[in-house]
């Protein structure tokens, strides 16, 4: 097998921080699309937020959305075009913020859609403030003591929300912050592919990204902080896999 960039993925200059998670993100996904033979009929949404542009990496449609709404695109256009293949892939201000009502709706009505769901438990494009998503304790630009549980409460924990949902078909929760993870994590995202092909409804595939500009960190110590600190509020594994 010969190793080169897959062909859903265009020949583009990252504009990702050195050690972030989103690269090995798209090329997961890219991976997929390209072993399912579906690039053609592929759709995705992008956020507002560091994957604001994944337009610019993506050979295939995508649609650029408001900030919180690409659930309700991706709804709109499954609906209206339900031959083709249609991924949101959100942050966690995007996907469990602003965007958190989008999110659950289309959760529990079992949209037959992907979501690639980005948590790295800050905001990042906008300069490291608290997200839903920020640990009890952890420092950002608007808690700079540290996440307080009695005044912003403790972080959500999307995949635990969601599994309680009868819409929603697949929940998993990966990293790619080692080796082993990727793999997993790719695995688990061709899964989340398959259902919506099957059309076996919702999919929520939720990765462990590493964020070393925001969390003031080098990128090895943001892989570390993933594998030791994040992986203990975000258990890794299969939430929910209806069959």
């Amino acid at each position: 097998m010969e190793f080169k960039r897959p062909t859903a993925l265009l020949d583009a200059c990252t504009h990702y921080c050195g050690g972030c998670g989103h690269g090995i993100v798209h090329r997961l996904v890219a991976e997929v699309i390209d072993e399912l033979g579906i690039r053609q009929r592929t759709i995705g949404t992008a956020p507002v937020g560091c994957a604001v542009l994944l337009y610019d990496y993506f050979n295939c449609d995508i649609i650029e959305c408001a900030h919180g709404r690409p659930p309700a695109v991706a709804t709109g256009m499954k609906r209206v075009l339900p031959d083709r293949i249609i991924f949101t892939y959100q942050g966690d201000g995007d996907l469990a913020a602003i965007g958190t009502s989008e999110t659950i709706h289309a959760a529990n009505r079992g949209e037959n859609i992907t979501t690639i769901f980005i948590n790295n438990a800050i905001y990042g494009m906008t300069g490291g403030q608290m997200a839903p998503t920020t640990m009890i304790g952890q420092r950002t630009t608007t808690t700079q003591d540290g996440r307080d549980i009695t005044s912003e409460g403790p972080p959500i924990k999307v995949c635990e929300l969601l599994s309680s949902l009868d819409g929603v078909a697949y929940l998993q929760r990966v990293a790619v912050s080692t080796a082993k993870d990727v793999i997993k994590a790719k695995k688990a995202i061709k899964k989340a592919f398959v259902n919506q092909i099957e059309g076996r409804g919702y999919s929520l595939v939720e990765v462990l990204s590493m964020c070393p500009t925001d969390w003031k960190l080098t990128p090895k110590q943001a892989v570390d902080f993933v594998n030791n600190e994040m992986k203990k509020v975000f258990p890794l594994g299969v939430y929910k896999d209806k069959k």
